[in-house]
């Protein structure tokens, strides 16, 4: 009776889905919802305010390096104030931001209050992954951040399309407002989670100017640094360039792309768990290379999806391995500054991408966009090669 009370109590202690869990996985799919509707639309309303590429690339550019700059900050925070001041206090900014956008009448404003919303941003994503890593059990921490990871999936799944089909049939402020109802739903939620204690280190606290970064997640964090760089030029410039060549369907682009992302994380996160980023990391990085390659070509609407449906399978593969690996060996005290240094380098990828692909776009062409964001994950996959080769030598 005693050993089976003891796997009762094993089993219990590895299960995934509890409630706080399950109440984490809802707030973050209702915030990433408010957040994947303004994706496609964003560039549609700075056009509209007289806006040209390079705006558009500036002002997405701008909202992923305030969120940058500010993921440190909410990091350390999140070891020193806890997990629900920095989440709560992120998710309000972004309610506040985005709902402003409804009443913004030029760039200017605009840019401003881009810049607000990535600090929410930065503050709310960075707790949520690590609330998120807080109760999942850590030996089954690849297959819990895909389940994770498939609230924002779901999101994506519904929000670009949305969008895209409301922005046609209601204002601009209508949109932005409901938007910001979606934040709001996702604070509502967020409020009642028991959040798990700080725990504390028994070092002193290196000064926060000299610790932006935790160390362990730094490998990962590179690799996933040349991989978002694409989704910089996706998000941003793919309705136009789609648009430009006449080939319809960006919609079901976005739905398909989010259905293959759910579809690869119902395996990667489990093989992740056995056998190691090695089995996912190449095969999801060479999907998402031949997306970019398609996308280069673009003939019709098919080769879009296809394009879609790839890049889904890649990233969806790639993405939850690189974010167990970023926080793995990361020392207790040290999650919250991991899951920064993560969603840091993610941002830097979509940040550089979006301002370095306006400048492209209008000297070159949108299809050169996906020349270079290729070429990125090319050089992700020659990153990743030399630390194998380097592990392997030093073992």
């Amino acid at each position: 009776m005693t050993d089976i009370a003891n796997t009762q109590v094993k089993i219990k202690k590895e299960r995934i889905w509890t409630k706080d869990f399950a109440l984490i996985v809802m707030a973050n799919f209702f915030i990433f919802l408010g957040f994947q509707m303004t994706l496609p639309t964003l560039p549609l309303f700075v056009q509209h305010l007289g806006g040209s590429d390079q705006l558009i690339g500036l002002i997405v550019g701008i909202f992923t390096f305030s969120a940058l700059i500010f993921r440190p900050y909410a990091g350390h925070a999140l070891e020193s104030k806890g997990r629900q001041f920095v989440y709560m206090l992120g998710l309000a900014i972004f309610v506040l931001s985005v709902g402003s956008f409804a009443f913004i009448a030029s760039i200017f404003l605009l840019f401003a209050m881009r810049v607000v919303q990535g600090i929410g941003w930065g503050f709310s994503t960075t707790a949520t992954g690590t609330i998120a890593t807080d109760l999942i059990p850590p030996k089954r921490r690849g297959e819990g951040m895909g389940y994770f990871g498939l609230s924002g999936n779901i999101a994506l799944a519904f929000g670009p399309a949305l969008g895209l089909y409301l922005v046609e049939r209601i204002s601009f402020l209508q949109l932005f407002l409901l938007c910001a109802v979606m934040g709001l739903i996702a604070l509502i939620l967020s409020s009642f989670i028991k959040y798990k204690k700080v725990e504390q280190s028994e070092h002193k606290s290196v000064p926060m100017k000299f610790d932006i970064f935790e160390k362990t997640a730094i490998e990962p964090s590179i690799l996933l640094f040349f991989i978002t760089v694409t989704f910089g030029g996706i998000a941003s410039f793919l309705p136009l360039y789609t648009a430009q060549e006449g080939v319809e369907g960006i919609e079901i682009y976005f739905l398909v792309y989010a259905v293959f992302l759910m579809l690869s994380r119902s395996f990667a996160g489990q093989l992740y768990d056995r056998k190691g980023h090695i089995v996912v990391f190449l095969p999801g990085t060479l999907l998402i290379l031949s997306a970019m390659i398609l996308l280069v070509w673009l003939p019709n609407s098919f080769v879009l999806f296809i394009a879609a449906g790839l890049y889904g399978l890649g990233f969806g593969t790639v993405q939850p391995a690189l974010q167990a690996w970023s926080v793995d060996k990361a020392p207790p005290h040290r999650k919250g500054m991991a899951n920064a240094t993560f969603f840091s380098f993610f941002d830097m990828g979509v940040g550089i991408g979006a301002m370095s692909f306006g400048v492209i776009a209008h000297s070159f062409g949108y299809n050169i966009i996906y020349v270079t964001s290729a070429f990125s994950v090319f050089i992700s996959m020659i990153i990743y090669v030399g630390l194998l080769w380097k592990s392997r030598k030093v073992a």
